[in-house]
């Protein structure tokens, strides 16, 4: 059985440049190539929804300035690619672009290119990528938090209702069903506040092998380790 949403950690582009001796964008400019070959798999595979955590909230507001601006840069000319290049993998395979996290605090034209991606993208039905760009997980469950305290308060809704489907409802992911899998490249074994509250029932597969470097092989194993499993779903 395979899974029919998963989550993607993007871990290992700047070691991967550093190897090879490049400066630590580079590794960000083949990180961004390989999220279109991944993408493709996962849709050759069938699988219905990809949520690709690009870049946290942490490393937004602590990557150094050159660094930064650079990703974005890179960022933006992949939505340049969406948007007028037909062939993308993106038109192919039908794949409607979803944004989330605090995206309000990327640039004014970057935004703009987003909305575009997002409006050029919405009716397709086959695929949805969700990219996390500016995101945090704890982050998202306060801005959740805050929406349902605004709602109270102006009668909207009562305070009692709060459980966790209604926590859910006013997530970022809200009408996708939690991630079966996430995937994380680079060596590390952690989450890194990706999908706190989506991932409790998650299936995690580690790999050492850094992002830039993530082969089809690979993937298909992380997908065969998946339907090897027997999710219990805390039973």
């Amino acid at each position: 059985m395979l899974p029919k949403h998963i989550g993607i950690i993007l871990d290992g582009n700047r070691r991967f440049a550093r190897e090879l001796m490049k400066k630590p964008w580079a590794g960000h400019k083949m990180g961004l190539e390989k999220a279109r070959d991944v993408l493709d798999w996962a849709c050759e595979r069938g699988i219905k929804y990809v949520t690709a955590y690009v870049l946290s909230l942490e490393n937004f507001q602590t990557r150094p300035k050159k660094e930064l601006e650079l990703i974005l840069k890179y960022f933006g000319e992949e939505m340049d690619e969406m948007f007028e290049n037909s062939g993308h993998i993106v038109h192919k395979s039908k794949v409607k672009i979803r944004f989330i996290g605090r995206t309000h605090i990327l640039p004014d034209e970057l935004l703009e290119k987003m909305k575009k991606v997002e409006e050029k993208t919405k009716d397709y039905e086959e695929h949805t990528l969700n990219i996390a760009i500016a995101y945090g997980g704890q982050q998202e469950i306060v801005d959740a938090v805050r929406k349902i305290m605004e709602k109270s308060l102006d009668g909207t809704i009562k305070i009692s209702q709060l459980d966790e489907t209604l926590l859910r409802e006013h997530l970022y992911t809200n009408g996708q069903p939690a991630p079966d899998m996430i995937i994380r490249t680079g060596g590390e074994k952690r989450l890194s506040n990706f999908l706190p509250f989506q991932s409790v029932y998650s299936e995690l597969f580690f790999t050492d092998t850094k992002w830039p470097a993530f082969t089809k092989n690979e993937f298909d194993k992380a997908l065969d380790d998946f339907s090897s499993r027997h999710r219990r779903f805390g039973s």
